[in-house]
């Protein structure tokens, strides 16, 4: 018997354990199903109480004894409990929702609001959107079925949109390189909420806060819905504070923490520490190579020119960037290319390990860094480069365990 748990298709990126585990009052399982499954698993009804995502929301219905009226006016189902035999069906998706868009101050009361997707989780956002007053609400989708506009209808007659909620699963990881929706095409555009939720920043929410626009994914209402939904499987109300708490854990033990900075300025040393003070897997970009390519990089440069290498890094910092939850270091040039540094912050935070030049020493095994003089130069040809890609600066002029005392106080507050 599966007593709590998830069902879905894919259920690889889900997050749910995580959320009950910290809540801490019942075992709780994913359980993948293909669609030729889920009609015999709700006609055995061998839960307790079960979550519901992709691509099901509105698969469970016909299986429900009872369905809350929320529930029932958007169409959706994401938790049901089993009380005696009889299913009851709930939808914690709309507080989930609704309290991120009010907690990252996404005003959408008298605005014209585009919704990206036809799922079940865009029956959700409608509901949200209309309880927040937006003034016209919108579906869009690829073949504009079942009366959605199509990207281009939007894009032609709906520039004017100043919110955009995307319910797509567009830019969720593994393919963690798309976005739904050329921003650009909206000038208007004032808040955009993503339910994507892995990675942690989504490509669509880092695109509009690089153009001053609200936005956020959709890890919180995440963490929300999952708290309202163990609510229901334990009949009573949790903590107030919970999902905030939950969040911030979830939130930093997720993120990956990436140096960068100068050859020598201790990312490799830094990087070690922490992974090992917080049990986190450690990378370093530049020993993938050497292990990759079977060559060291100054044989590589010497071989196949700088060009080459960065065609390799670039293809080390796609992988590493899906990860979650590690200790990243990087070699020198990575922020020197801004597709490097959009890709590490989907899932991370930037730590610029920022040593004195007069500090740096010359390592014969990388081309750029062979004697102190070039150092200086690079450092300082650098510094505006390294400054604008850090999320934080770390001042590095001490030793290894100071800098990593200062990163692990500010990545865990």
């Amino acid at each position: 018997m599966m007593e709590y748990g998830c069902i879905g298709n894919p259920l690889g990126h889900s997050f749910s354990v995580d959320i009950h585990k910290r809540i801490g009052r019942y075992e709780y399982t994913l359980r993948e199903l293909p669609p030729s499954d889920v009609d015999a698993f709700m006609r055995r009804r061998d839960f307790r109480g079960i979550n519901v995502t992709i691509p099901y929301k509105q698969t469970v219905i016909p299986y429900l004894d009872v369905i809350d009226e929320m529930a029932k006016s958007i169409g959706a189902v994401n938790t049901i409990v089993n009380r005696d035999g009889k299913l009851c069906g709930y939808n914690t998706d709309f507080g989930g929702m609704r309290a991120q868009i009010i907690r990252a101050g996404i005003e959408i009361c008298g605005k014209k609001t585009l919704i990206l997707g036809t799922g079940g989780t865009s029956n959700t956002a409608v509901a949200v959107a209309k309880d927040l007053g937006a003034s016209e609400i919108h579906r869009v989708s690829r073949s504009g079925k079942g009366g959605a506009l199509t990207y281009e209808e939007a894009y032609s007659a709906h520039s004017d949109a100043e919110i955009i909620i995307n319910t797509s699963p567009v830019g969720m990881y593994p393919n963690i390189d798309g976005i739904p929706i050329d921003i650009c095409a909206f000038p208007r555009l004032s808040g955009v909420f993503d339910a994507v939720f892995n990675p942690l920043n989504t490509r669509l929410v880092l695109k509009c806060r690089e153009n001053g626009i609200k936005a956020e994914s959709g890890l919180y209402m995440l963490v929300t819905q999952g708290v309202l939904a163990a609510e229901h499987f334990l009949g009573e109300k949790l903590p107030d504070g919970t999902a905030d708490r939950i969040f911030s854990e979830i939130s930093a033990e997720r993120r990956n923490i990436v140096l960068i900075g100068m050859a020598s300025s201790g990312k490799s040393t830094v990087g070690n520490l922490l992974s090992k003070r917080l049990g986190r897997p450690f990378y370093d970009t530049d020993k993938l190579i050497v292990e990759r390519s079977g060559m060291e990089i100054a044989e590589i440069f010497d071989k196949y020119g700088e060009g080459r290498f960065r065609e390799m890094e670039r293809e080390v910092v796609n992988e590493i960037a899906k990860e979650s939850g590690a200790v990243i270091a990087t070699g020198g040039g990575v922020p020197l290319f801004t597709e490097n540094v959009e890709k590490l912050r989907l899932n991370g935070k930037l730590y610029w390990l920022d040593r004195s030049p007069d500090l740096l020493t010359p390592t014969f095994d990388r081309p750029l860094a062979r004697d102190i003089e070039t150092m200086k130069r690079r450092y300082y040809e650098r510094y505006d480069v390294y400054k604008a890609a850090a999320d934080e600066t770390i001042i590095n002029n001490g030793t290894a365990i100071e800098a990593a005392n200062e990163i692990e106080r500010k990545h865990l507050k």
